[in-house]
Formats: structure tokens, sequence, C-alpha cells
């Protein structure tokens, strides 16, 4: 085992992200750029190595700069190749987290989840979208832990459930039509696919745009303000259908 000083760090010293991996009763680690890591995996490996290590180098303990034996790691990987090495520590091991970015992805993916059912859920009783301070201190009561590691879409039906009992929540489609006058249609047009599923796109023989849109409910009242602020309160509309 060869000692590599942790001077070699410099200023990242307090701050590993690792890649760990315990293989015929020793430790390999490599220090990484952490989103990069974990996009890395996500890829299963697609993606360039070298764009995930800080350290073109294998470490049995990397906090305190002790270098993996070439010897026990040819005898675990069939190879001293550090970008091999490193490729099959960071898909087959752990990625370890420092707290603080553990910390800030967490928070970074809250804020995310709270959005998504803001824009995508509706108050059951009154029908419009939730709003974001009532959705956080609803989480809160309710004690919802954020996975750092899963995405934020794949955590937001679980988190609902979890909410239920605190704070009534409705995900509903709805089918919206709208009229829109000639002078705004062009322009109007981007704005209906922005927001949902252009079920419906006829243009009238007086220049004017007939559609329907398939948006969810919590984005509805979003569309009708974006759609009257360009057509000056002109667009007409209706609800044709809804699902939940």
């Amino acid at each position: 085992m060869v000692a590599w000083t942790t001077e070699h760090f410099g200023k990242e010293k307090p701050h590993f992200n690792l890649a760990r991996m315990k293989a015929g009763g020793e430790s390999f680690e490599v220090v990484v750029h952490p989103e990069a890591a974990l996009a890395f995996r996500q890829s299963q490996g697609k993606a360039d190595i070298h764009d995930v290590l800080v350290y073109d180098r294998i470490f049995a303990d990397a906090k305190k700069g002790l270098a993996a034996s070439e010897h026990i790691m040819k005898s675990v990987f069939n190879t001293v190749d550090p970008a091999e090495v490193a490729r099959q520590i960071i898909l087959k091991g752990e990625v370890q987290l420092t707290s603080e970015y553990r910390d800030n992805l967490r928070e970074a993916k809250r804020k995310a989840i709270v959005n998504i059912i803001h824009r995508m859920a509706i108050d059951p009783k009154t029908g419009f979208p939730i709003p974001q301070s009532r959705i956080e201190a609803a989480m809160e009561e309710a004690k919802v832990r954020i996975d750092e590691h899963a995405s934020s879409e794949d955590q937001v039906q679980a988190i609902v459930r979890q909410l239920m009992p605190v704070l009534p929540i409705k995900f509903e489609v709805r089918q919206v039509e709208f009229h829109i006058p000639a002078q705004f249609a062009a322009k109007a047009h981007p704005i209906l696919k922005g927001f949902g599923s252009l079920q419906k796109d006829s243009w009238q023989s007086d220049g004017s745009l007939l559609a329907v849109v398939e948006v969810p409910a919590g984005l509805q009242q979003e569309l009708f303000s974006e759609l009257n602020r360009l057509c000056h309160g002109s667009v007409e509309s209706k609800v044709v259908g809804a699902r939940q």
C-alpha cells in the first residue's frame, strides 16, 4: 500500500465526494465530481469517465492519501488501469456524497417536487392550484423525507400519498377549448403547445384559431392568464372534458 499525502488534494481535502467499493477484503475509492458520478451511474457507464474523476488515481483510503495496491487491484479487477477500475467502482460500488452536497441536493429536489405538485395538482374543494407555501407546510407537517438519489418526478406520487392526510390533493387533466382571434392566433399557437398536449388545431376561414388543449388542472389558470395577456381578454375558452 503506497502513501500519497493529502497535500496533493490542496483545498479539496475537506470536501471529498467518493465512490467506494469493497472487494477481495479490500477497499477501493476514487474522488469524484458528484453530479458527474450520479450521471455516470444513470447512463450505465456510457458517459466519459474522465469527466467524473477529480483525480485519476485509485485509493485504499482517499482521506488519508493511501493509494490502493496495484497487486490487489489486479487480482480484483483484472486490470490496473485507473479509468477501468474507477468505472467498475462507480457502477458497482456506492457513491458517498458530502453532507453539504446531500443537503443542497435534497433542497433542490424538494423545491422541484413542490413545483411539480403546484403545477400538476389542484385543491379538490376549490378546483384551484395549491399555493406552494401550503405544500411546503404540509410536507413539513407530514415529515416528508426527500431521497437525494431518486429523481424528483419519481418521488412525487409517494410524497403525495404522504401528504393526503394533511392536505387534500387531486391530480386532474382537463381538455380546454380556445377560440383565439386572428390577430393573436399565430403568437398564441406556441403558448398552447407549451402548456399541454394539443388535441385539436383548426384554423378558421377568418384566420382565427380553434384549439383544444389537454392541460394539467394546476396549469389551467396560468394558461388562461398568459393567453389573456396576449389577447387583451378577447380569447374565448371553455372546459370540454376532464380525467384523473
